[in-house]
This record gives structure tokens, sequence and C-alpha cells, in this order.
């Protein structure tokens, strides 16, 4: 249901206050450029420091700008079982295409758990719901078995695999079939990935690159390999400078560096140290991107 490349777009900030109208110049230009659907109030939307209203608007918001022009996948997840049904819920009266939800972090909760608790999601809200798998910041790993188990439940119809591990997505693309679409988590890892049975990628780097991770894609699921592959050689040194500290800093201090937003972060994330910068930043010219 949801292929291609996904952006998991920034929410851009002005003294303190979502900055509504970067953000739908934000979208225009990412819907401009060819990206296939909007991913708001994720990891690199600095969800977790969004309040309940906050995060409500975003996601109307982007619903209204992209105006059913590409998907839109709202993030939704919470370490709470009743907050993530209660922010899936608002989703889908917004009208959004579906929605991503994170594994619970902090509370690690075993396998089990992770199943009923996006059964209990899945069966409160009738709206297509995709799973984020990213043990790195949640410090819970979902298992290819459980993975297996819940895209036989109708609503669950994708995966954002983010844990690092092609087998992992290999096995899950595997086990699942073609009940299940598997998007990379990781813009390094879309290639490998999409070669063991990916669909796409939900990205960071397309904030700053929409056409190139597109033409990634769109240039491997035609069958054009070689042509894909000289995209992701190209877009290497990129995908590593958007990580040379905690994401979203980088991809924020970069698209205020290309004057498309204030690089305004929340505390407790703070703005890049100077060598960090100084590096993205020659990262950001070798591409001509500044």
């Amino acid at each position: 249901m949801f292929t291609g490349s996904l952006v998991a777009i920034v929410t851009p900030f002005r003294s303190g206050k979502l900055d509504e109208r970067a953000f739908g110049d934000l979208i225009e230009w990412q819907i401009a450029n060819g990206t296939n659907g909007i991913v708001p109030c994720g990891t690199t939307g600095e969800s977790a420091t969004l309040s309940h209203e906050e995060h409500h608007r975003v996601v109307k918001l982007a619903v209204e700008v992209v105006n059913r022009r590409v998907p839109v996948v709202a993030g939704a997840g919470s370490n709470s079982t009743e907050e993530a049904i209660s922010l899936t819920r608002h989703a889908k009266e917004a009208g959004v295409d579906g929605a991503l939800l994170i594994t619970p972090y902090y509370n690690k909760p075993t396998q089990e758990g992770l199943y009923r608790h996006y059964k209990a999601i899945a069966e409160a809200v009738d709206l297509p719901q995709v799973l984020y798998n990213i043990p790195g910041r949640t410090g819970v790993n979902m298992l290819p078995a459980t993975v297996a188990r819940l895209c036989g439940l109708k609503n669950i119809v994708g995966i954002k695999e983010g844990s690092g591990s092609v087998q992992q997505a290999s096995e899950i693309a595997q086990n699942c079939g073609e009940r299940i679409t598997v998007l990379a988590g990781d813009d390094s890892l879309t290639l490998p990935m999409m070669a063991v049975g990916a669909r796409g990628v939900i990205t960071v780097a397309a904030n700053v690159v929409p056409k190139e991770m597109a033409r990634l894609v769109k240039s491997f699921l035609a069958g054009l390999v070689e042509e894909s592959r000289q995209i992701h050689f190209k877009l290497s040194p990129l995908f590593a400078a958007l990580f040379y500290e905690t994401n979203p800093i980088p991809v924020k201090e970069a698209l205020g560096m290309m004057g498309r937003i204030d690089p305004e972060l929340r505390l407790p994330l703070c703005p890049m140290g100077t060598e960090s910068k100084s590096q993205l930043t020659r990262v950001l010219k070798d591409a001509g991107l500044i």
C-alpha cells in the first residue's frame, strides 16, 4: 500500500512554536520533487517533544497541505497502548492514509507484549498501520517471528524496519510475503534491503535530497539496479553526515543552511557541535546543496 520514498519530515519551529508556513513549504517541495509519501510526527519530526495539541495540529496540517496528492502516514506511536490508540484515532479523524507505530520505548515489553500492543491498536482503529522497529531508539527489537504473527491482522500493512539488520529485513520479507510491505528504516540500507524484498524507505535524507531518494527507489523497483546503485554511492556521504549527531539535529542544520527552515530544535536536543557542523557543511558543499 505504501511504497517508494516516504519522507520522515522534520517539524520546523520558530520562536518555540510550529512554523506552519515553513512546514507547508517543505511539503510542497517534497511533492514537487517526486516524494511518494509524507510521514509527519515521527522521530525526525521530534514527536517526543510535541504536546498532544501540537501533534494533532501537525498531522492535520500535513493532511490539508498534501490534499490527497500522496499518502500521509502519521506517526502515532507511544509506549502507552492507550495513548497510541488515542493518537491513531485522531490521525484517522484528521484524514491520514495510515499510521506509523513505533515499538513501545523504555518499558521494554516482551515479544508477546509487543504482539498484544499492536493487536489492540489494530482492533481499536480501522486504519492501515505500519509497524516501526528501531531498537537503537526504543531498547526493544521486534523479532521477525512477531512481525509474522502481526501481519495476519488486516490493518497491519507494513513495517519500517530500522534494526540495521538486512538479515532481519530478509526474514520478514520471506516470512510475510505479500501480506506486508517492508520499508527500510535506514537511508544507507535502502538499496540492500530492497535487494531482499523491501519496497521503499521512510527516509531522513529525502528532507534534503527528495528527488534523488525518489530516483534511487524508483530505479531499483523498475529493474535499473546499476542506476540505483550509482545514486546510492553518490548519496552515501550524505547518509553518514545526517547521523553525525542524533537525528534530527544534522538534518535540521542542513535545511537551515539551505535556507528552507530555521534550524530550531527543542531541548533536550541542541544545535550541532562546531566540528560536526563543519564536517556537515563540507558534505553539503560537495553535494552542491549549499
